[in-house]
């Protein structure tokens, strides 16, 4: 006789949902509650509006593509969420698509990077690199119409977007021009002045004529394309059509200049208009260069030498770092590992404070207490050693800095990982003899290696790419007479940083380039790291 258990199936048949759901419920799924229901239609929601979002400047851009992919994803998400099955996916999708969206795209879109020209002077498209040619070269005709012009902003009046409200005084009608071109307003949603000056409109901030000033590079720089030229401002309150002197040439693939003849063939290899002379116009476009910002970094000797050097510089920095930091504070946590040392919490409080400190503060403040003329280490050992003055002191400066900075961290994890090893051990070495170095080093020394490799890794790969420790106290100086572009403390980041926002011109190709390098490198010194720290496991487990 068997006895059945209350809402218990019979017979292999699926056990009824809660009374008057007319539904039953499959093995292992849970019953529908309002809150969750509530929540997947919030998140859901979500989904969609986001994917709404980003299919308007897909369609724009005629990107179909990607809009079929976004499209996919969306109806993958709806799918998955809104069926019962593939619980594992239901928890594994959400993390992998965070994992391509913040790990994977940006790697390859760096990747695709390092292989295009990319950079100021090529940053768009051939037809880009066109219209700024002719706009650029523009100007006035002799009884050209001259405009009543006002310059507004479509954000904030000191930093958002600029555009020119201009009124042609022959007919009256005002139109709002910016870079993508003119395009007339309607009268009711303007406000002008006796002489048909617009002193407001509706979606714009009229600016006052001292935060005109303030922006008058921008404003001078601002062209506004016609199909007959451009328009361009004459000082704050008056705008001129002129004529573009430099005009495309379909028929040769070139740029004629009107005044003086001259032409410039396009160069589809470099992405840039070239005369026979060899002159480069300064605006050129975006295009695949193949290996050749990679083998820049070996061919080039302008480029080879700092970056060698650097990369020399880099690895000692790095390991420096990170074993400084480590030896540290494996001596201070095994100093007050001991149960004899009294107010051990109080020094661990003390010891582990710089950890606790913002460390961009922390380097501007080091860098003053290293200032030649009235920092604190010169004052206090009498000393008159202009640091970062020379190579070898910039340098030692910027790893005794690091390692304040870092030892609190290797403090703490080495006295979680000296508090796990079994006193036992090290009490079984006493009793065979062993003096308390062979101890440490026999015994102790080992297995926190095996505990704290991992974290060493980590460790050499941040101050690999440690930028802020370098750009905040000597912003990768000092510099040779001769070369501004590396430092005697440069890493190869604070490197790659000056040749993508360098005073010279972007150049992110090249700066990728040297990215995919630091990459390389790390990756490797990490993976032959990673297996002998396997081997080491091996031998002590």
């Amino acid at each position: 006789m068997t006895t059945e258990l209350p809402g218990a199936a019979t017979n292999g048949s699926p056990r009824r949902g809660p009374a008057g759901t007319g539904r039953s419920l499959r093995r292992n799924e849970a019953p529908v509650t309002a809150a969750g229901l509530a929540v997947k239609v919030v998140l859901l929601g979500l989904v969609a509006g986001i994917a709404i979002w980003a299919a308007f400047p897909l369609v724009e851009a005629r990107a179909w593509a990607g809009l079929a992919v976004l499209i996919a994803v969306t109806a993958g998400l709806f799918y998955l969420y809104l069926t019962p099955r593939h619980i594992p996916a239901k928890y594994l999708v959400p993390g992998t698509l965070f994992l391509i969206v913040f790990q994977v795209l940006p790697v390859a879109l760096t990747l695709g990077t390092a292989f295009s020209n990319f950079g100021d002077g090529h940053r768009g498209g051939k037809q880009d690199a066109i219209t700024a040619i002719q706009t650029a070269s523009v100007v006035q005709i002799p009884g050209s119409t001259e405009y009543l012009l006002s310059v507004a902003s479509s954000g904030d009046p000191a930093t958002g977007p600029l555009v020119f409200l201009i009124t042609d005084p022959s007919t009256g009608q005002v139109s709002v021009g910016d870079a993508g071109g003119l395009r007339p307003i309607d009268r009711g949603d303007v406000t002008t002045a006796a002489g048909g000056k617009v002193t407001a409109a509706e979606g714009y901030t009229v600016l006052n004529v001292g935060q005109a000033s303030l922006r008058s590079k921008e404003i001078t720089d601002l062209v506004v394309p016609t199909d007959e030229g451009a328009i361009r401002s004459k000082g704050l309150t008056r705008a001129y059509a002129g004529k573009a002197v430099r005009a495309y040439d379909e028929g040769c693939d070139c740029v004629r200049d009107a005044e003086s003849g001259k032409t410039w063939e396009a160069d589809d290899e470099t992405g840039s208009f070239v005369a026979a002379d060899g002159e480069r116009l300064a605006q050129g476009w975006r295009v695949g260069v193949g290996l050749d910002n990679f083998t820049r970094v070996i061919t080039d000797r302008t480029i080879s030498g700092p970056f060698l050097g650097s990369l020399l510089w880099n690895l000692g920095f790095a390991l420096a770092s990170t074993g400084g930091t480590f030896v540290l504070g494996v001596f201070c946590a095994l100093a007050l590992h001991s149960p004899r040392v009294r107010g051990r919490n109080l020094y661990r409080v003390l010891l582990i404070l710089p950890y606790a400190m913002p460390s961009f503060a922390m380097l501007l403040v080091w860098r003053d207490m290293f200032n030649a003329d009235f920092g604190l280490i010169n004052n206090l050992f009498g000393l008159g050693v202009d640091w970062f003055g020379g190579d070898w002191t910039a340098r030692f400066a910027v790893i005794m800095v690091q390692l304040w900075l870092g030892y609190p961290y290797m403090f703490l994890v080495s006295t979680g990982a000296l508090q796990a090893i079994p006193t036992e051990m090290t009490e079984a070495s006493a009793i065979d003899g062993a003096t308390p170095w062979q101890s440490f080093r026999r015994v102790t020394l080992p297995l926190l290696l095996i505990a704290l490799a991992p974290l060493l890794i980590s460790s050499f790969a941040f101050n690999f790419n440690n930028f802020n420790a370098i750009y905040l106290t000597t912003e990768g100086g000092p510099f040779p007479a001769d070369n501004s572009t590396v430092g005697a403390t440069d890493l190869l980041i604070t490197f790659t940083y000056r040749l993508a926002f360098g005073g010279a011109g972007a150049q992110y190709g090249f700066a990728a380039a040297v990215s995919v390098f630091i990459f390389t490198l790390v990756a490797i010194i990490s993976a032959v790291s990673f297996r002998r720290t396997r081997a080491q496991e091996e031998v002590y487990s």
